[in-house]
């Protein structure tokens, strides 16, 4: 398995950690690490696995594919809920959310995993990103 998009994450003794950046100058921390010529302006840096709900929404349609890149297709598609999670003192992330059985609520403890998403043009299965409520 391997990840949707090049230094989306890595693998740390603790864990997988998303992959930000420190811009040299400033300190300021951004997600995803820029591409490219932005990249020289950055410092590679491990994020936190944990952060808090800061927002979230449920997505009920199929987003355009291009960009979104799932598996499914109109029929097959299942909603799921979407919002941003704080990182302290790092940044705001967009992602996929599980909450189980907690009920969500703003500043609701969330934590990383790694999980599968979609198979590549090459049939590999590709990974992504989500943060799960603590307990669910």
């Amino acid at each position: 398995m391997r990840a949707i998009a090049p230094d989306l994450f890595v693998e740390t003794p603790d864990g997988p950690r998303l992959q930000g950046g420190r811009r040299r100058e400033g300190g300021g921390v951004v997600f995803p690490l820029p591409q490219g010529g932005e990249r020289a302006f950055y410092e590679p840096v491990a994020l936190s696995p944990h952060g808090r709900l800061w927002s979230w929404t449920v997505q009920r349609f199929r987003p355009k594919s291009p960009p979104y890149a799932g598996d499914e297709d109109e029929r097959g598609f299942r909603p799921y809920a979407v919002g941003y999670v704080e990182l302290p003192g790092e940044v705001i992330v967009e992602a996929r959310l599980e909450f189980g059985e907690v009920e969500p609520r703003l500043g609701l403890l969330m934590r990383l995993e790694i999980v599968p998403f979609n198979h590549g043009a090459d049939g590999v299965l590709q990974s992504c990103y989500i943060f799960r409520a603590e307990g669910a």
